[in-house]
């Protein structure tokens, strides 16, 4: 069974949309038409990224940026370029796209390393 994140509608291009399910954080980026859905948890310390509600993204809105210590990653990959946890990654979350909607299979949510 999936489950409903968001429509496509609801995410503009240039910008980041938190999302909690059952206590699950995640977030998307949309960047030149392209949806990116990871966990929202730095790899650092393992907290949330956004400096407040859906503000996930640099000055620029080029690369994610964590609000604790300001780490910097690609949205493309999630993998940290400047910061603590440089060379790791994000945790990338799969998704699917249909019909301008954005979903995840239920059983990802419910997984062990969902955070």
């Amino acid at each position: 069974m999936m489950v409903k994140l968001f429509s496509t509608h609801e995410l503009k291009d240039d910008s980041a949309k938190g999302i909690e399910i059952d206590g699950k954080r995640l977030f998307a980026v949309r960047k030149q038409g392209e949806i990116h859905v990871y966990w929202n948890r730095c790899p650092h310390l393992g907290t949330p990224l956004e400096w407040e509600q859906d503000k996930f993204l640099d000055g620029d809105n080029a690369l994610i940026q964590c609000a604790t210590h300001g780490a910097l990653f690609q949205i493309e990959s999630g993998k940290c370029l400047v910061g603590p946890c440089r060379g790791k990654h994000l945790q990338p979350v799969p998704f699917e796209l249909a019909d301008g909607v954005v979903s995840v299979a239920e059983a990802v949510l419910k997984r062990p390393s969902a955070i």
